[in-house]
């Protein structure tokens, strides 16, 4: 295929696609310098700082509760607004955040650079709105185009993650957050101005359908086809479905095994016998491993029920951890990093779901107002592993507790596999 071709075809592809592409290049950067990037920084930060480890891990939870009570702010901002503003101004203050980042002294102004500029940045701009922009342009491929932006975390995570921890191991980690933050400035910036509200902002339907004229038939296949499996609900209506807090639950028990993992997951390994830079490779393979698990997992919820992976994933994550809590050994290290991706790997697949019951009217609001109680999962688990090994020097009890946390996160996602299947049948 030559140049001329290939421009051709892009110019062909639905433009849903390029927000994709867009909102994917903005989320690989936020994975690599900070959902993945920011355990580069737990160590040499406790260490300068002084602090202990559930000190550190007290400001990453304080950070995901304050994202949880903005979470149905900036999910309303988002139904009103469209999500260009809110993630231009993310990944301004992101860049800012992590400049100020480098010249913090004291625990005090670490808290205000974190929770002031850096966690409000993230949440807004790199956890709500990229889903969003998935869950507006398309209906039919809402799991495979979820999961192209959910998959951009851990490619961040596995290009520039190590380039930062090289970068904190040669510069030290000051000069390494102020390169981070110039990086959101002058790569992120510009991306957010090509971000367009939705489809039919441009003359089209979800999909990539055109749209109908007045006088097309009500009943035409490209009218059923687009609006199949877009039930558009309220955000109060969700509100008050039993499906709306069974999804919560689950995501809270969820979040607490994960985030706790991603938060930790260098001291972890430490704990287990490797040094940062081994720790580092193997956060690296859990982000590389992570990627075709994404896709292998958007592909299949396209045409099964997306309720069905999630428990399965989920149980795969409990049979990671297992080795964890009884060996040692290397073999054990890969096999956790590589099936524990699984977990991170099925939110797109989970989202695609809460699409499904609830459609696109405000899910934003919607989506925001389940962040509001789930997230308290990820506050709550870091901190508690810190204080945990502070008090008994080993991770095991936080491997037991994780266990147990995503035993009821499948119970609870397996019980939601009826209600989908019938609202398939319902509708037709």
């Amino acid at each position: 295929m030559n140049l001329h071709e290939l421009k051709k075809r892009i110019a062909g592809l639905y433009y849903g696609w390029r927000m994709i592409g867009i909102v994917t290049a903005l989320r690989i950067l936020g994975g690599g310098l900070h959902q993945y990037g920011f355990t580069v920084f737990f160590l040499p930060l406790t260490q300068d700082l002084g602090l202990t480890r559930a000190s550190t891990s007290l400001a990453f939870s304080l950070a995901r509760a304050e994202g949880s009570l903005a979470a149905p702010l900036v999910g309303y901002l988002l139904d009103r607004y469209g999500p260009k503003p809110l993630m231009l101004a993310a990944t301004a203050l992101a860049g800012i955040g992590y400049i100020l980042f480098a010249f913090v002294h004291s625990y005090t102004m670490f808290l205000i650079v974190y929770l002031g500029v850096i966690s409000l940045a993230f949440t807004a701009g790199f956890v709500h709105a990229p889903t969003v922009v998935a869950n507006s342009w398309f209906i039919q491929l809402r799991a495979r185009a979820m999961t192209v932006v959910s998959a951009a975390v851990p490619v961040g995570g596995a290009l520039i993650t190590p380039l930062l921890a090289l970068a904190v191991r040669t510069f030290g980690w000051r000069p390494a957050a102020f390169l981070a933050g110039v990086l959101f400035l002058v790569a992120g910036v510009p991306c957010c101005l090509g971000i367009k509200r939705s489809p039919e902002s441009i003359g089209m339907q979800p999909d990539g359908l055109p749209l109908l004229s007045e006088d097309s038939p009500s009943g035409s296949s490209e009218k059923n086809t687009s609006n199949k499996i877009d039930p558009q609900i309220s955000a109060r209506e969700a509100f008050r479905s039993p499906i709306f807090w069974n999804l919560i639950c689950a995501m809270t028990c969820r979040s607490v095994a994960f985030t706790t993992v991603t938060t930790h997951f260098i001291p972890m390994m430490v704990w287990k016998g490797l040094n940062q830079t081994e720790a580092s490779v193997l956060l690296a393979g859990f982000a590389i491993l992570n990627l075709p698990i994404h896709f292998l997992l958007g592909w299949i919820a396209d045409y099964v029920n997306p309720p069905k992976l999630v428990p399965v994933c989920l149980f795969l994550g409990v049979v990671a951890v297992i080795p964890m809590l009884l060996s040692d050994s290397l073999w054990a290290l890969w096999f956790f990093a590589g099936l524990y991706t699984v977990l991170d790997a099925s939110i797109p697949v989970f989202w695609a779901a809460v699409g499904d019951f609830f459609g696109r009217k405000s899910f934003g609001t919607i989506r925001g107002n389940m962040n509001l109680f789930y997230t308290w999962g990820s506050v709550l688990g870091p901190v508690l592993a810190g204080y945990v090994y502070d008090r008994t020097q080993s991770y095991e009890l936080v491997f037991s507790g994780i266990t147990i946390s995503l035993l009821i996160s499948t119970a609870l996602t397996a019980l939601l596999i009826k209600p989908w299947a019938r609202l398939r049948q319902a509708d037709g």
